[in-house]
């Protein structure tokens, strides 16, 4: 973690290059909102699997001087569904299996895999809305990036591991994720020390910094989209990208212990599944109690557990943010649950996050996925799209029962936590259905164990889902054990992973004027103070 006093500002991702794309704008006079659409930009070439402007997002911004809101540019169903197909095999709907070593996930990529993805109109609209910079100017880093190459790190090496049967499956993915000219080794994925080039995509988007982003929404590159889905299985059509819309929202709010925790809204459930999660904490009282306890872990998975009966109990990913108070919050409701995580003990994606605070005390968190990408490169942009139909986790109905043309749920959850005296805390995670309970254990860290901000980000974790318990290296291991037993099968980990979500957070002390930043080392955490 890095503090600094005074007129500073502060910044938190997932790789030094992302970081050092936002510190060069705030250096040169922009914004938080500006610096973090630097550095969404530069992360599509430095965390190439984890971001793409093939993708969605959410940017979750609190002015310094104005009301907090919400920019929507998560991915949209398409308009037409699979069903158009007389024969299903006709849509390219592949299954690929990613390996995490302890773990193994089956994904669907393809064509038929691709929603409509925001993350062009998020950049365009954000730095209109609330940007000092020209776009132009705000994308440079990103340009230098895709031109001159990044080097590969040991984190984005093993990301590339992961997903290297997606990131092989096309001939224009293999052009740009393996080694060329390597004879031993064909197809061989880059390796932690090589170069990663994508003058495509530098060429593409500095186009759009020019013609703005109706070169990929209706222009050029979505006719482009548009024909090759037409004619290799997809669903998605000229008409998709046309009318996708960036959403404006409001936050959701809820109040924990003297803090106003902000967080993404309806029709996305992670931020609505953190704030259920701190109600029933609400008439805790944690003073007596020990971080990795086990006292502290059945309370932790004690509230997964019912979080997760609630999630499914109330179908949260129907809800509409006018009905979430009577929906989850209900006091009736909120009861009986604050008196189940009391009760009887238990028996049993792609994604990347940036934070920014500048020294005018503006903050923003951004995630951004692209799932896990589809393999399909839009020719001459170096843009792999997205997959996010072919995730099981934002697809609770199973794969081909979304309904057309509706804004997808997600659990990326980025929070903004206002405290005493104009404090500010600005984080988010990536990790599938990890990431609202990462986020919830590095809030209970901050605010109920009082830890600093990079030992509540860095400290062990543990995920509990549908009565699996995976538990993250670090406990002491006598109490781990004594919590583990009752459950079926649990999953000790042997060190720190990036199944467990990637917090990166930033931190304003508003009456000392100081900052902090803390990346997390679960996904290559990077973290700066200017």
């Amino acid at each position: 973690m890095k503090s600094r006093s005074k007129k500073s500002a502060a910044i938190a991702s997932g790789h030094p290059e992302t970081t050092a794309a936002a510190k060069v704008i705030l250096e040169a006079g922009g914004n938080a909102y500006d610096a973090v659409m630097a550095a969404m930009a530069a992360a599509c070439v430095a965390e190439p699997v984890l971001a793409s402007m093939g993708g969605g997002g959410f940017l979750l911004v609190k002015p310094a001087n104005g009301r907090a809101g919400v920019y929507d540019f998560f991915a949209h169903t398409p308009l037409r569904s699979p069903s158009r197909y007389d024969n299903p095999s006709d849509c390219d709907f592949r299954s690929v299996t990613c390996d995490f070593g302890t773990a193994q996930q089956e994904f669907k990529i393809g064509m038929g895999a691709i929603a409509t993805p925001g993350v062009i109109k998020g950049l365009f609209e954000v730095s209109q809305d609330l940007g000092r910079m020209p776009i132009k100017r705000v994308l440079e880093p990103a340009l230098a990036l895709a031109r001159d190459g990044v080097t590969v790190n040991d984190f984005q090496a093993y990301v590339m591991q992961v997903v290297g049967g997606i990131l092989t499956s096309t001939p224009a993915s293999r052009a740009l994720y393996t080694a060329p000219d390597d004879a031993d080794a064909p197809n061989r994925l880059l390796r932690e020390g090589e170069t990663f080039y994508n003058p495509d995509f530098a060429d593409a988007l500095d186009t759009m910094s020019i013609e703005g982003p109706n070169l990929f929404y209706r222009g050029e590159i979505g006719r482009q989209i548009a024909e090759d889905s037409r004619g290799n299985g997809g669903t998605l059509t000229r008409a998709d990208l046309e009318k996708y819309e960036l959403i404006r929202r409001h936050p959701l709010v809820r109040d924990y212990k003297g803090r106003t925790v902000l967080t993404n809204p309806p029709p996305s459930t992670g931020g609505i599944l953190i704030g259920f999660a701190l109600a029933m904490l609400e008439n805790i009282d944690f003073s007596r109690m020990t971080f990795g306890s086990v006292e502290h872990l059945n309370l932790l998975a004690r509230c997964m557990e019912l979080t997760d009966h609630a999630r499914i109990e109330r179908a949260l990913h129907q809800v509409d943010e006018r009905e979430i108070e009577q929906t989850l919050f209900e006091p009736e409701l909120l009861d009986v649950y604050q008196r189940l995580v009391l009760g009887q003990p238990l028996s049993p994606r792609g994604t990347t996050h940036i934070s920014v605070i500048d020294h005018d005390g503006n903050a923003a968190a951004l995630s951004v996925s692209n799932g896990e990408g589809a393999g399909y490169i839009v020719p001459g942009t170096g843009i792999m799209l997205n997959n996010m139909l072919g995730e099981a986790d934002i697809n609770p109905h199973g794969f081909h029962q979304w309904p057309a043309g509706v804004r997808m749920s997600s659990m990326m959850a980025p929070s903004i936590v206002l405290g005493h005296e104009g404090d500010i805390v600005a984080l988010g995670s990536g990790g599938a259905n990890r990431i609202r309970t990462a986020i919830f254990q590095v809030l209970l860290n901050l605010v109920e164990f009082d830890m600093p901000l990079d030992q509540a980000i860095g400290s062990p974790r543990i995920h509990l889902e549908h009565a699996k318990l995976d538990v993250e290296h670090g406990f002491d291991p006598d109490l781990c054990g004594q919590f583990a037993a009752p459950f079926t099968d649990p999953r000790l980990w042997t060190g720190k992973n990036m199944f467990f979500g990637g917090v990166h957070g930033v931190q304003m002390d508003a009456a000392r004027k100081t900052f902090r930043a803390a990346g997390d080392p679960r996904r290559g955490g990077s973290a700066e103070i200017l």
